[in-house]
């Protein structure tokens, strides 16, 4: 039995938290603020409540097998719904199209009768070399411990076909061209580089994957809102022996003879460890934490591109939305320019972007709802790639903007407004510690991306990574596999 420091309570923390308590090990959670959770939020007013995090659940193996390697099943816990449609989508144009949770035959037809053409067909098709894909990839590049190019030398080696297929050196942008004929379609595909904070002029075409998952696997989510399970989560490793402390922040990782041996908190305490689990950014970890730093860790994070971050709104919406849709997208005017501005030097907020909406009655006082608006911005800081969201009036003007284009694409709902609460990347920064409000840490732009992300095994002796800016990346399913491979090499040590 080891004694194990958990640094940070987001789901990944959690999570590594909960398996490796069920191995008995005497686990410890220090999380710098007073709620756990990390990007994985909530907020609440006036009745109203809303995630400020994901919402969509994808793979929800990832959160049947954690409980259940852990204790009673999720269903004990949760309940776990699928949604009646993924999401509806309203392109530049005017066109419209809604995506069924109903499986590949109901989501080719709804391409074909929103663009005509070959559009059903070639969906197909892309749905089936996505699939290819993802069985050459799952186990050795996701569900497996990943640390530098070899995996993928040795499959261009042995097996040059699949190789061919992963295509690191082709852009997601590419894929679509190549795919098909309607931009629209091109622009729908782009949109998820955006799930890892990416540009899809850069990121590689294997992320052709992530709406294969989407549609081969549905689209869930936790009744009662992601703060569910979040909750569920914790009790789970309270259950299973953790202690979580929260108000307890980590300001070294120490290290002695090479591996590390305390975590100091800011009171003073230091608490001796045998391992250290980090939920925190690894950029904070490696530049910050880890005393002393190791300039080479340093050096390799941040040859990556930062993940993009988000600029939210938390609307109160009086009366009710006829065919209310859970998930909608407003595609924006340009989306070159729009990722310009995100990921370009001369960092800038999108003008007239691409607007995200997760929406819900289930939520707010009876005849209201509750609105999560996200649109894709650039991260906060002062350098090169990045723009001051604290500058005098910035947040609420933009706010104004993104307000006046839902109102241009049909939604508008600003004469319904009980109230807005603004969320900046300068918020999230403050709120998570993530530099810049990198909502994933490092982005996929770049064919080298995979193999620049930081791996879960640190390069100093019983130091882990787990979350969202570790291998394997973002998003619930990712961060909770990063617990899984966490857990299973600690198991092995």
């Amino acid at each position: 039995m080891s004694r194990v420091v958990v640094v940070g309570a987001g789901l990944g923390g959690l999570a590594a938290a909960a398996r490796l308590a069920r191995l008995r090990h005497e686990v410890t959670v220090v999380e710098r603020s007073n709620a756990v959770g990390g990007k994985a939020g909530s907020f609440g007013r006036d009745a109203f409540r809303f995630d400020t995090g994901p919402s969509l659940i994808t793979l929800p193996a990832t959160i049947r097998d954690l409980f259940r390697k852990t204790g009673k099943p999720v269903e004990s816990v949760l309940e776990l719904r699928p949604l009646d449609q993924l999401a509806h989508y309203r392109f530049a144009d005017g066109t419209t199209l809604d995506v069924p949770n109903t499986g590949v035959n109901d989501v080719a037809t709804a391409f074909q009768d929103a663009f005509g053409g070959r559009a059903g067909e070639q969906w197909r098709r892309f749905y089936e070399r996505a699939e290819r894909t993802w069985d050459v990839v799952r186990t050795p590049f996701v569900e497996s411990a990943l640390e530098g190019p070899a995996p993928l030398l040795r499959l261009a080696a042995s097996r040059p076909r699949d190789a061919a297929l992963v295509a690191p050196w082709r852009t997601l942008r590419r894929l679509g061209e190549r795919s098909f004929d309607d931009p629209r379609l091109r622009v729908w595909l782009d949109r998820y580089a955006t799930y890892s904070g990416s540009d899809p002029r850069k990121s590689p075409s294997v992320l052709s994957v992530v709406p294969y998952v989407e549609h081969a696997f549905g689209g869930w989510e936790v009744v009662g809102g992601v703060r569910r399970l979040v909750d569920a989560m914790y009790e789970r490793a309270v259950d299973r022996g953790a202690r979580v402390r929260t108000g307890a922040e980590a300001v070294a990782v120490t290290t002695a003879a090479g591996r590390v041996n305390g975590v100091r908190l800011a009171d003073g305490t230091v608490l001796p460890v045998d391992i250290v689990v980090s939920d925190v950014d690894a950029t904070v970890l490696y530049s910050q934490l880890l005393d002393p730093p190791r300039p080479d860790a340093v050096r390799r994070v941040r040859r990556a591109t930062p993940s993009s971050s988000g600029f939210v709104l938390l609307l109160g919406i009086r009366g009710r939305t006829p065919q209310l849709r859970r998930h909608t997208v407003l595609f924006g005017d340009d989306p070159d320019a729009e990722f310009d501005a995100i990921f370009g030097a001369d960092a800038r907020p999108p003008v007239r972007p691409t607007v995200y909406i997760s929406a819900t009655a289930d939520d707010a006082p009876p005849d209201c709802e509750a609105w999560f608006v996200l649109v894709n911005a650039p991260r906060h800081g002062s350098g090169r790639g990045t723009i001051d969201w604290n500058a005098p009036g910035l947040a609420d003007r933009y706010a104004d903007e993104v307000l006046a284009v839902m109102a241009d694409r049909g939604v508008d709902v600003r004469d319904r407004l009980a109230f807005r609460e603004i969320g900046t990347p300068a918020d999230l920064e403050t709120a998570t510690g993530s530099p810049g409000g990198a909502i994933y840490g490092t982005s996929s732009n770049g064919w080298r991306a995979a193999t620049l992300r930081p791996a879960n095994r640190s390069p100093v002796p019983g130091l882990f990574l787990v979350g969202g800016s570790a291998h394997p990346g973002g998003g619930i399913p990712l961060v909770l596999m990063s617990a899984t491979l966490v857990a299973e090499m600690i198991g092995r040590a």
